[in-house]
């Protein structure tokens, strides 16, 4: 075992972070694992280590996920920051409204909400496509699942961004942050079944404490992640839609030939441009990656986006074709910790590309306005300039 390979690169760097892929590349071609003193961590660049280390939790404790000593101690006890046996507990909670089976009922509801919206936006002839179809789709979905209403509807979105934030190492965006997540904290921890509709999935995740099928006060950590975890990301990822088809035309013309590539489209989408930046492990022991020693206790950061453009995975890796259906993707993650809103993400995903697919022949866009952000990418506004009705 030798010593990793080192770059002077900060992860965390605005320029990175607004457009990451150039460093991604450099990293990737540096060395499967890329020590960075600057961040004092260890990034893992290509697909086949990201996934292994993804698989291997007893080696790559989820524990501390966060880039900062505040989050991981603000997120013990969740499933998104736990290790088997608890993780497995959690998880089966947190999972059970979201299987394709609990989902199929919902499926009709979001493909007529998709429908109805796509329709509203293409008869105004243009749009900012980030407040009116990529926040307002999601928001009023998820709102609806989980029971929210009132004040806690009105700050979905900025609790949900806040919660990704905070994630990050101690830098401002991390600071100005943490009292907006500390809302979301304290709600989660002080929120009752009565707070939430009746038959939501909101008073079904309580139900299951009552039961004792989940540890007693775990209720609203389950809560916290439907918000904090898969919020964001739904947004990054339906903005990103609008951008990649608005450039590429042809694509969306695939799919009007062929519906059926829908799935492909999406989970191509998810490849090309990772909605999460970097998420993080940390190694339970002293441990060999590709070939150099990792010290026991040293934090890892995961770049999807890195693992998603490995040419040593995917043929043309920098080309964006629906056609390539990569199924096996790192954007949801892999392992235990797999992505547990994925089915979600995907009625909600598929039903936007089939809609625009069936009602728009073309999309003008301008250049979308891309913020740093630590942890999701996404756009923050992209405006339709045109677009013009099938």
């Amino acid at each position: 075992m030798t010593a990793p390979a080192e770059s002077g690169i900060d992860i965390w760097d605005d320029d990175v972070l607004v457009d990451p892929y150039p460093t991604y590349a450099a990293l990737r071609e540096q060395a499967g694992v890329v020590h960075l003193p600057k961040n004092d961590l260890y990034v893992l660049t290509r697909y086949d280590i990201i996934r292994d280390v993804l698989g291997d939790p007893a080696t790559f404790s989820s524990t501390t996920l966060g880039f900062n000593p505040m989050v991981n101690e603000a997120l013990q006890g969740t499933s998104l920051a736990s290790d088997p046996p608890l993780h497995t507990q959690l998880r089966a909670t947190l999972s059970e409204n979201l299987t394709p089976r609990a989902l199929r009922g919902l499926k009709v509801t979001i493909d007529e909400k998709a429908e109805r919206l796509v329709a509203d936006l293409v008869a105004g002839g243009s749009f900012e496509a980030i407040d009116s179809l990529a926040r307002a789709f999601p928001l009023e979905i998820v709102a609806d699942l989980i029971g929210f209403s009132g004040h806690v509807k009105d700050n979905m979105m900025r609790w949900g961004q806040a919660a990704m934030q905070v994630i990050g190492p101690m830098n401002q965006r991390t600071q100005e942050s943490f009292p907006i997540a500390g809302e979301l904290y304290g709600w989660c921890s002080s929120v009752t079944a009565g707070d939430l509709a009746p038959g939501s999935i909101g008073r079904g995740i309580f139900d299951a404490e009552t039961r004792g099928d989940i540890p007693e006060g775990s209720a609203g950590h389950i809560i916290h992640q439907y918000l904090g975890a898969g919020v964001d990301t739904t947004i990054a990822s339906i903005g990103n839609i609008i951008a990649l088809f608005g450039r590429h035309p042809e694509q969306l013309e695939l799919i009007r030939e062929n519906p059926d590539l829908v799935p492909a489209a999406f989970a191509e989408v998810l490849r090309y441009w990772a909605p999460v930046h970097i998420w993080g492990r940390t190694a339970t022991r002293e441990v060999e990656i590709d070939g150099v020693t990792v010290p026991a206790g040293a934090q890892l950061g995961i770049l999807f986006g890195a693992g998603n453009r490995d040419p040593r995975h995917y043929e043309n890796p920098d080309t964006f074709d629906i056609r390539r259906n990569p199924v096996d993707h790192l954007s949801f993650g892999y392992g235990p910790h797999g992505c547990a809103g994925q089915g979600l993400a995907k009625l909600e995903a598929h039903a936007i590309i089939d809609a625009l697919a069936r009602q728009v022949k073309s999309l003008s866009i301008a250049d979308g306005v891309r913020v740093p952000s630590n942890i999701t990418r996404s756009f923050e506004k992209l405006q339709v300039v045109k677009v013009v009705a099938s």
